[in-house]
């Protein structure tokens, strides 16, 4: 029987458990379908041995679940960065890691074939010649080795680049480096760094720091790479599961961004399939697929900038790319002596939309976008306000409306008094 490893062989496997169980507590332990009980069990042991104190349990009528519970604000560090280093190796991998870097440390530049030599000559390792030739491939793509063609034959020597010697060539690079491990996208990768050098994040702390986004970076990565170089993606899609098989998309990627009330990341492109732009949330992808060239990528950009002044979020409603859009207007009732506040606030908030006094103490806010509904739930901030609704569509002012009554009836209802 093999026994229990905190290693992992597969990132998208433990994301997609992270995600399930540890972060949205959509499942509990009896919606695991995945072979037995005893992967469940293994899978649970690897991420709280990642998250430690980070795990909270909870009972509920479904059964028990487990969800991580952390003070962002209050952290220097994203434990989730954990499972980036736990990915398995094999007994070659280890070994050529530490053996090839010993035999260039002195700076040799040595061939493939010298290389395979002093493997066997100063350790007693024999490799064949293909399996040391994979390792030195992927360390020289990586920075660890340099790569140089003496006529026909590729030479190989240690990078003397090293985290290390930047952070002593470049004062106050440390400190840049400890702000993007835990303020920007791809933070796993400062951290690295402050690990090589054994150093720790020790001044900055994010209020808003959503540590969940590190899962999703993989896959960010694919899609920057595509929007690059103007290619197609095709990609996967949890929650729309049809016989137990994930649907997949394709399109072209402009821009990824980014709600200012929830933290959440999204995809903006363009789905050929249906002919229009669209925003899909990246933690809602499980995997990513880079295509071809796409020939159109910038007559389709310039359309999507077009379209995008249309948005008060992200989306783009259920238009095409060149649909109408929808007027709304609100009308909001603000007291110009005591609540200056109000009207800077519509002002710095109206985003693609316009602000108008049209009589004392009363404003409105008007705007030509293609989803309605993304204004409404900003407009419900301003409960108690509101003069009026017009415009969107019937289905959206009914919601307002029977929102308003529920809330009326839930409140202040004589006779729950």
């Amino acid at each position: 029987m093999a026994g229990f490893s905190e290693l992992i062989k597969s990132f998208d496997k433990t994301r997609d458990y992270v995600r399930d169980f540890f972060i949205y507590g959509c499942k509990v332990r009896n919606d695991f379908n995945a072979k037995s009980s005893r992967t469940y069990d293994d899978e649970k042991r690897r991420v709280e041995s990642w998250l430690g104190d980070y795990i909270h349990t909870d009972n509920s009528q479904r059964g028990k679940k487990v969800c991580i519970s952390v003070d962002s604000g209050h952290i220097s560090e994203n434990p989730l960065y954990k499972a980036y280093y736990s990915k398995s190796f094999t007994d070659n991998d280890i070994k050529l890691h530490f053996l090839l870097i010993d035999i260039l440390a002195d700076g040799e530049s040595l061939t493939l074939k010298e290389l395979v030599n002093r493997l066997a000559d100063d350790y007693g390792e024999i490799f064949d010649e293909q399996t040391v030739r994979n390792k030195l491939k992927e360390y020289s793509e990586e920075g660890v080795f340099i790569k140089e063609k003496q006529g026909k034959t590729d030479y190989f020597s240690l990078s003397p680049d090293t985290a290390e010697s930047f952070f002593g060539e470049y004062d106050g690079l440390d400190n840049a480096v400890k702000f993007a491990s835990e303020a920007g996208i791809f933070g796993v990768i400062g951290n690295s760094l402050l690990k090589a050098s054994d150093l720790k994040n020790d001044i900055v702390l994010n209020k808003h720091n959503y540590i969940v986004h590190t899962l999703e970076d993989e896959i960010l990565l694919d899609i920057v790479i595509a929007i690059e170089e103007k290619r197609f993606i095709s990609y996967e899609s949890f929650g729309r599961e049809k016989n137990g098989e994930l649907p997949e998309f394709s399109g072209v990627p402009f821009r990824i961004l980014s709600s200012m009330q929830t933290g959440r990341r999204y995809l903006a492109m363009y789905n050929r399939k249906y002919n229009r732009f669209n925003s899909v949330r990246l933690d809602s992808i499980k995997a990513v697929r880079i295509g071809e060239v796409c020939h159109e990528y910038d007559e389709l950009f310039e359309m999507y900038i077009k379209n995008e002044h249309k948005c008060f979020g992200v989306s783009f409603g259920r238009r095409t790319e060149l649909g109408h859009v929808e007027p709304i207007k609100l009308t909001i009732y603000a007291d110009e002596q005591k609540e200056n506040f109000i009207i800077n606030r519509l002002e710095r908030e109206k985003r693609c939309g316009t602000v108008e006094k049209v009589a004392e103490n009363t404003f409105t806010f008007t705007a030509d976008v293609f989803d309605p509904n993304e204004i409404m739930h900003w407009a419900k901030s301003f409960i108690g306000r509101i003069i009026s609704v017009e415009g969107g569509n019937e289905e959206i002012r009914s919601k307002f409306y029977n929102d308003i009554e529920r809330m009326n009836r839930m409140y202040c209802d004589e006779k729950k008094k």
